[in-house]
């Protein structure tokens, strides 16, 4: 049988919430996450600033060895496979990210429809051990699952 992280992507991240957006946002974009009822499944539609729109399907699963570490798969979906998807009941989370760089560092800083700022600095396959200290964190909130995006999704923030 094949090794069930076979097409999987896993990378390490760590999540904190903000007091205020970070300078040097060099790109934002706009995000609809419809995650699927009943499933660990999440339909996203990004639209770039010049209007490129780029839709996928993902799934996005813990690893045990720490909420850290999250094994992705995505799948671009053309049109007709968005129509068919997007029919499917599901709890959605509209944000704005935020592409941060600052001293070689990248940074996502999602802004929630009630303006909340969630940040994620994602270390890859390597563990993230240095926040960046230009970051104005409230708290981290890595291990809380009320700040997933499927939690956000059912607690409806917008």
């Amino acid at each position: 049988m094949p090794h069930p992280l076979k097409y999987a992507v896993v990378e390490s991240e760590r999540r904190f919430l903000l007091r205020s957006m970070p300078t040097g946002v060099a790109r934002t974009t706009e995000i609809v996450d419809r995650y699927l009822t009943g499933t660990r499944l999440r339909l996203r539609e990004v639209t770039d600033p010049d209007g490129t729109v780029v839709r996928k399907l993902g799934h996005k699963v813990r690893l045990t060895d720490g909420p850290e570490r999250v094994a992705c798969t995505s799948v671009y979906l053309d049109d007709a496979e968005w129509d068919v998807l997007r029919a499917l009941p599901a709890r959605t989370l509209q944000k704005r990210r935020h592409h941060v760089h600052v001293g070689g560092v990248h940074v996502a800083v999602d802004e929630l429809p009630d303006g909340t700022l969630l940040a994620e600095v994602d270390g890859g396959e390597q563990p993230v051990t240095d926040v960046p200290s230009w970051l104005d964190v409230i708290r981290e909130v890595t291990n809380e699952e009320d700040w997933t995006g499927a939690a956000l999704a059912a607690a409806d923030v917008s």
